[in-house]
């Protein structure tokens, strides 16, 4: 394989010298070996390509994907386990360690190691996964640690979007055309927009909590039984919060990555793919407007939204606007931006919750250091009925206790009375 980068995953490499790094941790209560965790991944990394490959860019700085021989097995770095806290430690460490060693994979390993407790934490650079990857890796994990004799099927990958998608018959003279002129309008954009803000300087952090499986279940029949989902009433309860915390600051826009899997058949469930269409949502003004009326209108706009997405169209025309790729990358390391948070929701987990040599205590919704000006980004996931946040920001950005602040009014907005005080 050489294969250059597409748009997405472009974005997400920012350059050789920035790390942009996802981290997913789980709480396993049983023993683990060394050898076993070591041949588990050995099999993971022998399935997919992209940890058989490495980051090489051309003459020119142009990223590419490819094949080495020589790539050494993930490694695995084992730190002692003090705490309940470590996890999180560990994770924000993670985030500042580049995969810049032609011969590593593009994935590595932390066991925080207890003598009956221990965490693990899998981390990938964000241009070769997102969310469902991180899925199908932690599950295969899991899987293997819990019975290693389990066979994983390896898949071709591809060198290019034609590879990928084919060439559609749909892909007239006018579609090519139109796309270079939007690759030079993009070009002539990023240009002239002078960034009015410097880099951030400050330190990433993040908020992690839950809610217990009473409280978590409460929510869900609560948008059940008011037809909304759970993903409409999480972005208006945080629009919310920012505009009450943030007031005339807060802009009233949640970015909502989509699941790229549902549009195209051909990135199977289990293939390691990151690339997410986004919907952007915007707060209804209204003050009139209760809760679930306000989840409602954003609940079908954003079906609204979903359904219109051409993604191979997207695909095929992203291939043309490489020559912005810097610029696009310069655009987001130095502007606010016009949203005020990004909200990936994972939903409930598909990764197995009985095992016969240790037991899941915890799933923790992956955390990602991000380099933007703006890296507001909520995660959450559900794992055995319990609802999992991260909020993920920069101090330089947005303070740790306006962060705080966001959380508990985002909360009380979505969660009864009774319930307000038992989140931690």
């Amino acid at each position: 394989m050489r294969r250059r980068l597409i748009i997405g995953e472009r974005i997400m490499y920012v350059d050789a010298s920035t790390p942009l790094n996802c981290v997913f941790a789980v709480k396993l209560k049983g023993i683990i070996t060394l050898s076993r965790l070591q041949k588990a991944l050995f099999k993971i990394q022998q399935k997919h390509p992209l940890l058989q490959s490495s980051i090489e860019e051309n003459n020119e700085g142009v990223p590419y994907f490819v094949s080495n021989d020589e790539i050494e097995e993930i490694p695995v770095r084992i730190v002692s386990r003090s705490g309940n806290e470590d996890w999180q430690v560990q994770s924000r460490k993670e985030w500042g360690k580049l995969f810049n060693d032609k011969n590593m994979p593009l994935a590595r390993v932390v066991w925080i190691q207890g003598e009956e407790v221990s965490e693990i934490l899998l981390v990938c650079p964000h241009c070769v996964c997102d969310g469902s990857t991180f899925v199908t890796l932690m599950n295969e994990l899991l899987l293997l640690l819990d019975r290693p004799d389990t066979v994983l099927n390896r898949y071709l990958t591809f060198n290019s979007i034609e590879g990928l998608l084919g060439n559609p018959p749909g892909q007239s003279i006018m579609k090519l055309l139109r796309a270079k002129f939007f690759s030079a309008l993009a070009n002539v954009f990023f240009l002239l927009k002078t960034p009015r803000k410097p880099e951030p300087v400050g330190d990433n952090y993040f908020l992690h909590w839950k809610l217990d499986v009473e409280t978590s279940q409460q929510l869900v029949q609560q948008c059940k039984q008011e037809k909304v989902t759970v993903h409409a009433a999480l972005c208006l309860g945080f629009l919310r919060a920012f505009q009450k915390v943030r007031g005339k600051n807060a802009h009233g826009k949640v970015i909502c990555p989509v699941d790229i899997r549902r549009f195209i058949p051909e990135i199977k469930a289990d293939m390691m793919f990151s690339f997410a269409p986004i919907a952007e949502l915007k707060l209804e003004k209204s003050k009139s407007l209760d809760l679930w009326m306000g989840a409602k209108k954003l609940k079908e706009e954003l079906n609204t939204k979903i359904a219109a997405m051409d993604v191979r169209d997207l695909l095929l025309m992203s291939e043309y606007f490489h020559s912005s790729a810097k610029k696009m990358v310069k655009f987001l390391l130095n502007t606010d931006g016009t949203h005020d948070l990004t909200l990936s929701n994972m939903g409930k987990l598909a990764i197995g919750e009985h095992y016969e040599s240790f037991e899941i205590e915890a799933m923790y919704s992956p955390t990602v250091g991000f380099p933007w000006r703006n890296p507001n980004t909520l995660v959450v996931s559900s794992f055995k009925g319990v609802l999992d946040f991260t909020f993920l920001s920069n101090d330089s950005f947005l303070s740790r206790e306006d962060a705080v602040s966001i959380r508990d009014a985002a909360m009380n907005f979505l969660l009864t009375d009774s319930k307000k005080e038992q989140y931690a």
